[in-house]
């Protein structure tokens, strides 16, 4: 159980200690009242559990459950069933989503594989949320869809804007925490949620909303009916989220040939992309820039597998500029050479040029970056950090970029004392 506290921060703690106080008040009230169509809640609840059972983690460790919290949705949205009206309460509804997710994470915390409890707090504010807002309007808008008005628009329009705001206050509780986390600005991890989650999260309120109306005309008969395409689609998601898990993987592994071959100190390749990343957030580049800086930066010395002598202690900073700029070419020919990594190859092959060439940000950064490790190193003397910095500000305006220096600075400040970078 500790690991799964361990490394939360005040922000999580607080939403999770939220989302706990609505689950047990939801709980408590249904257990007191009793289940309304018990039947109902069992079904969709069965189908919020299996979503959690196949959760998957997106790229930059976003944990998601996409059938679930359709089946969420659709349970809250719920109007009638084959004609007959239903009139559940937000805190069954509440109740319901949160013995589904827990039902449905047991089968990992069995296998060691403890959930993440922010993301499911978050999933299950969302829905109590939307829950809270539209099932007191249910009534209302069950009857516009009878005689004599017998018009669903009304509804439709209350979902669709019910459900945008609930993804909205989703975005802005999912850039706050993660903000936090990787301590990059507000507005840019704003920008990165609704780039990354909003697609998803469409998808997701599309199906909710068509499982909520499906069910007027198909009774139960709709779960089994929606749930077979979102489990093709997650199974698709899961190979993509996969497919992106081992490419980083094989570039990390590609990264420790020079380590292994002795052409760079170890842990050279490592430390530079740590320090690259945190310089781009610190810049406020969006995730998929952050991903290629990272890609670039764990190659950027991939060339000097081509030297015959390897240059003393790999330290690119201290050869010829003209040799440097040679292993970038061959570096950047080497990336190549996979065929999907074009762009990263173009970042490794511009790691050398000068301010007056203008190379892009991200070159910016590794060029900067790996000078500071080749200076430094592993170490986290402060005194050494110092006269690093200070001599790469001698280079600004020429080889290194102020922006860039002082965004390092700022970041080697701040984590230095506490992480080997």
């Amino acid at each position: 159980m500790n690991r799964v506290f361990q490394g939360l921060d005040s922000g999580q703690l607080l939403l999770i200690a939220a989302a706990g106080l609505v689950a047990v008040a939801g709980v408590a009230h249904t257990a007191a009242v009793g289940l309304v169509r018990p039947d109902i809640a069992v079904g969709f609840g069965a189908l919020i559990a299996i979503g959690e059972l196949a959760r998957l983690t997106m790229p930059g460790n976003r944990e998601v459950a996409p059938i679930g919290a359709a089946a969420a949705l659709g349970y809250t949205l719920l109007l009638d069933l084959s004609d007959v009206p239903l009139d559940h309460t937000a805190l069954q509804v509440v109740a319901v989503i949160a013995v589904g997710m827990i039902a449905g994470a047991l089968p990992h915390l069995a296998v060691g594989r403890p959930p993440r409890l922010d993301a499911m707090a978050r999933r299950l504010l969302t829905g109590a949320l939307l829950a809270f807002a539209f099932r007191p309007l249910a009534g209302t808008l069950y009857t516009l869809t009878q005689e004599p008005t017998k018009t669903w628009w009304p509804a439709l329009v209350v979902m669709v804007a019910l459900i945008a705001v609930a993804l909205l206050a989703d975005v802005l509780i999912a850039a706050m925490l993660r903000a936090e986390q990787v301590r990059t600005a507000f507005r840019v991890a704003v920008r990165d949620e609704i780039r990354m989650a909003f697609p998803l999260g469409a998808a997701v309120a599309a199906s909710g909303v068509l499982l909520a109306l499906a069910c007027h005309s198909m009774d139960l008969m709709a779960l089994l009916v929606f749930a077979a395409p979102l489990l093709v689609t997650q199974v698709a998601f899961r190979k993509y989220a996969g497919i992106r898990a081992t490419y980083l993987q094989t570039v990390r592994a590609l990264s420790r040939v020079t380590e292994v071959g002795g052409y760079v100190e170890p842990g050279h390749s490592r430390r530079v992309s740590r320090l690259a990343v945190a310089i781009g957030r610190e810049l406020g580049m969006a995730e998929p820039e952050l991903l290629e800086l990272e890609y670039a930066a764990l190659m950027h010395d991939i060339g000097q597998l081509s030297l015959r002598d390897p240059i003393p202690g790999g330290a690119t900073v201290l050869t010829d500029p003209e040799q440097a700029r040679r292993i970038a070419e061959l570096g950047a020919a080497v990336i190549r050479q996979t065929g999907v990594l074009d762009r990263v190859a173009e970042l490794v092959r511009r790691q050398c040029d000068s301010i007056a060439e203008d190379p892009p940000l991200s070159s910016r950064i590794i060029k900067a970056a790996n000078a500071y490790d080749d200076l430094v190193g592993g170490s986290t003397d402060r005194d050494r950090a110092g006269a690093a910095l200070e001599r790469l500000r001698l280079g600004i305006g020429g080889e290194y970029d102020p922006a860039v220096i002082e965004a390092m600075a700022r970041v080697v400040d701040r984590l230095a004392p506490v992480h080997r970078l």
